[in-house]
């Protein structure tokens, strides 16, 4: 692990900008290292590293994973960075979208137990307020080694029906060095290059009151912004119907129903496009989750993994709808997100999203919820990529890519 602390050409008020930030041409910006060192002048930030595998965080933005590589200095970068943002130095109302392939959340974000809205207001943006425990409030470094880092913070929460939490929260980051869930190997075949690193995320009830469904309940939420192709699709295996719970194999519903040109629903997989060029999202129910999801990058080449078990049997999960609920913990477990330009033509990203939630977390005083991820990229050889890509998603790169062709 290297620490770099924040570098005297950049300040936080944005008066000092360095010159040659925005101003390189599109390759140089596309590799980690340009955007290490362009991280590395505007806020402190945390390397961890094993062989060519390595990762950078910001304790500052709540310990995320801000980007990552397989291939040492000069691999790609595959986070999502928001180089503007970043660059002006200023804090946004609403949020401060920084951008990083992995970032800790909290829901619900709508409903009546939302923790984005004011208790009593309209479910208007307007209105709607990132909590600054998961924007703008630092997380404490509490150990770190070469190839992990744990963070904490503390905090206390009202929700839009004026509960109050107080809740602790740890986050520990490692890059594997092993074996990743599936038995695949990072050390499998000279012929791949890997990335690979879980995060635990424990939530705790910090207070003297009990969390009950009737007063709202909070739940981890992971999400992680990756950069997007006109060649990118997400893959999501789901379980055929076990039981009348299970609920659709996907919730196109977000934001309106998605285009049939932009998601398919294959025997067991879902399959959706990350484009960056059309504002959309999917949501898996909990019984229909299989502990993967991933995307292929056809263009680059790259097969991204997110493998997170939930429990078995558990299907409250917080709704996230910006309406009064009727029923608040109907929530998806796995969601994809795919940015595209809003109404008056502005957009943030582009960008496309992989999250996944806990459950509702029902804890008394000094009970704690553990949600873990991990997430894997991989580039290299294309019948080895396509090889693990039939293994773990049970689906081969042809046929992805034929899907929305």
């Amino acid at each position: 692990m290297v620490c770099f602390p924040l570098l005297p050409c950049c300040t936080r008020s944005g008066k000092q900008i360095a010159k040659t930030d925005l101003t390189e041409n599109s390759d140089s910006m596309k590799k980690y290292s340009w955007n290490r060192d362009f991280l590395g002048r505007h806020v402190e930030i945390i390397e961890l590293k094993h062989g060519k595998s390595s990762l950078v965080l910001v304790p500052a933005w709540q310990g995320r994973v801000m980007t990552s590589t397989s291939e040492g200095d000069d691999g790609l970068s595959f986070g999502w960075i928001n180089h503007s943002l970043i660059s002006s130095g200023k804090i946004q109302p609403h949020i401060n979208p920084y951008g990083g392939e992995e970032r800790l959340w909290l829901g619900p974000e709508g409903g009546q137990f939302s923790i984005f809205f004011p208790e009593g207001k309209d479910f208007i943006f307007d209105n709607w307020q990132t909590p600054a425990i998961i924007d703008t409030e630092p997380f404490k470094v509490k150990e770190r080694n070469d190839t992990s880092v744990t963070f904490t913070a503390d905090t206390e929460i009202k929700n839009y029906s004026g509960f109050v939490f107080s809740a602790g929260i740890e986050r520990t980051v490692t890059v594997i060095t092993d074996k990743v869930p599936e038995g695949f190997s990072p050390a499998a075949g000279s012929s791949l290059n890997v990335v690979a690193y879980r995060s635990v995320n424990k939530l705790t009830n910090t207070g003297t009151t009990k969390w009950k469904k009737e007063t709202g309940l909070l739940s981890v939420w992971m999400l992680g912004m990756f950069n997007p192709s006109p060649a990118v699709t997400v893959v999501i295996p789901v379980r055929e119907s076990g039981s009348s719970g299970s609920g659709p194999k996907v919730n196109d519903k977000y934001f309106g129903a998605i285009a049939p040109d932009r998601l398919k629903v294959t025997g067991s997989h879902v399959f959706f496009k990350a484009d960056g060029r059309s504002r959309g999202k999917i949501g898996i129910p909990p019984l229909r989750t299989t502990g993967v999801m991933g995307s292929y990058d056809s263009e680059n080449n790259v097969l991204t993994l997110l493998f997170c078990n939930l429990p078995e049997n558990v299907t409250d999960y917080v709704n996230s709808a910006w309406e009064l609920q009727k029923d608040p913990y109907s929530g998806d477990a796995y969601n994809s997100y795919n940015d595209g330009p809003l109404e008056d033509g502005t957009q943030m990203g582009p960008f496309y999203e992989l999250e996944t939630s806990s459950p509702a977390a029902g804890l008394a005083p000094g009970e704690s919820i553990i949600h873990t991820q991990t997430t894997v990229h991989i580039t290299g050889s294309r019948k080895n990529i396509d090889d693990v890509a039939r293994r773990i998603l049970g689906v081969g790169l042809d046929a992805i890519e034929r899907v929305f062709r």
